[in-house]
């Protein structure tokens, strides 16, 4: 049995990127190293360019992974997986390039034109207030306390993750796995009510 599951490991790592996609929606989660290991290096290095943060392209190539994984965008018949690995890459970057730089502009005019109402509602209401303002809310309350905490204190409060681990006191990877969770599900939702 051991035998047999190193030398599949050996012929995963020689099979094209589309029998390796095909192999991981067949369930074979060891697909996905394989795929990991031949692109990370590209993703990696899109999202570092478009966002200029080394620990924010690292979390956007943990996402585009697990995107990989549990959709099934990816159609190997309209182009290379390397290409559509890049172009995702790229647009999701310049989302989240743009959510920040809304999100920013959106506070910051909170903040200026009543500060005494920022007191009573979290900023993460306040980030949002135009016209899917409902939608979002209703979609941040559906994460749990940590994984809302953790995005306010990242996102909005400007922490790296490691400030948050310390602040927190729990593990790096802890809140890695709760912000990544916490980010795939508020896009599903709003993917829900946007589509």
């Amino acid at each position: 049995m051991h035998s047999e599951q190193s030398g599949s490991t050996e012929d995963s790592s020689s099979q094209t990127d589309v029998e390796l996609y095909l192999s991981l929606k067949s369930g074979h989660a060891e697909a996905l190293g394989v795929l990991y290991d031949r692109h990370a290096g590209l993703v990696y290095g899109i999202a570092l360019k478009v966002l200029g943060s080394p620990q924010e392209a690292e979390d956007l190539t943990q996402d585009i992974f697990l995107n990989l994984a549990h959709s099934s965008s990816y159609q190997p018949h309209r182009g290379s997986l390397r290409t559509f690995l890049a172009i995702l890459t790229r647009s999701r970057a310049i989302d989240r390039v743009r959510s920040r730089k809304t999100a920013l502009a959106s506070l910051g005019r909170w903040k200026s034109d009543s500060p005494e109402e920022i007191s009573s509602n979290t900023p993460l209401e306040y980030v949002f207030q135009d016209e899917r303002s409902e939608e979002v809310r209703t979609a941040l309350a559906q994460l749990s306390d940590s994984q809302q905490q953790i995005l306010k204190m990242s996102y909005y409060d400007g922490f790296s993750q490691s400030e948050i681990a310390k602040q927190l006191e729990i593990p790096l990877g802890t809140v890695k796995a709760r912000a990544r969770r916490g980010l795939l599900r508020l896009r599903q939702t709003l993917t829900t009510y946007m589509g």
